[in-house]
């Protein structure tokens, strides 16, 4: 398998390893009150697997994202400084070949991606801004590969190849940054359309618009967060009043370049991507589901099909 230098590569291990524990000790065991004034608001999280769309194991082939999310307080609206309100961002990333034993020639090769970064949202007058930046860290250094092929022995399922896993993108540092800006209109009833731009720069450099549609309550007065893979927005600052909300949503986009799809493998990536996304956020008294689909374009030149992968999130309290 590809490492770096032992002592470097030992000491990479044991720096992200440190920092991951960080990460998830800070999303999941912050107190309620942090610096400067600031308090938790809100937290939230999205899987996303194949297996729960086309019930395959292929490209895009599993996602989690987590965020935590603090702020002096929440009205109901993004603030209209940034920085007043932060989010913690965490995200693993795999994806694959279609055949995770013999590949084909030209297939993307397996990609593990771990991202730690920060965030803020705001607003100026009636337009909502994301700003921030993420470390993304890929290759064996970061374990995802190691992680997946455990999961796969654990539930009987044969895990990639030593060919695909030798194969896979390199260990590397890649600073990245992420912009979005969006503005909601009411069309009538409870529905809400929002229209967005989305910059990506460092591991993939990405362009893209698109649109959601929001039909219910859920989502309104709430932070919600767009999930890098699919465009699935999730509920980070949540209120707890019990209804249902539909979402739709469809974004193109056009890709600069990208680490996870090199062009040195002999793999050629598509330049345009689209996506077309559905789902339903459902809250009750005292627990909260998130289901929905979203489908995928192929990303490289080789992918023979676009594919359908689903994301769930369960807030399930006993």
């Amino acid at each position: 398998m590809h490492r770096v230098p032992g002592g470097a590569y030992n000491l990479g291990l044991t720096m992200i390893r440190h920092f991951v524990m960080a990460a998830l000790a800070m999303l999941t065991l912050a107190p309620e009150v942090s610096a400067e004034g600031r308090q938790v608001l809100g937290r939230g999280r999205l899987v996303t697997n194949d297996l729960l769309g086309d019930g395959k194991d292929r490209w895009q082939s599993g996602s989690v994202s987590g965020s935590h999310v603090v702020g002096r307080d929440w009205n109901g609206a993004l603030p209209e400084q940034a920085f007043d309100l932060l989010e913690y961002r965490i995200g693993t990333q795999i994806s694959a070949p279609n055949n995770l034993r013999r590949p084909k020639t030209g297939d993307r090769p397996f990609a593990g991606v771990l991202s730690l970064g920060l965030h803020t949202h705001f607003r100026h007058r009636q337009t909502e801004f994301s700003l921030g930046g993420d470390l993304a860290i890929t290759g064996e250094q970061n374990g995802l590969s190691a992680f997946q092929t455990a999961l796969h022995d654990g539930l009987g399922v044969k895990p990639a190849s030593q060919r695909v896993l030798n194969g896979q993108v390199k260990n590397g540092f890649h600073p990245s940054l992420v912009a979005e800006t969006g503005r909601s209109f009411a069309v009538g009833g409870q529905a809400i359309v929002r229209p967005f731009v989305e910059t990506r720069v460092g591991l993939e450099n990405i362009a893209r618009i698109g649109a959601d549609l929001t039909i219910g309550s859920l989502g309104q007065g709430e932070l919600l967060i767009r999930d890098p893979v699919t465009g699935q927005r999730y509920r980070a600052i949540r209120n707890q009043t019990p209804g249902v909300s539909y979402v739709l949503g469809a974004d193109v986009a056009h890709v600069g370049s990208s680490k996870i799809i090199p062009k040195s493998n002999g793999v050629i990536p598509e330049d345009t991507r689209h996506r077309v996304r559905a789902g339903m956020h459902w809250q009750g008294e005292r627990n909260a589901v998130f289901y929905g689909l979203t489908y995928l374009s192929e990303e490289h030149k080789s992918q023979s099909e676009g594919q359908v992968v689903g994301s769930l999130r369960l807030n399930l309290k006993f």
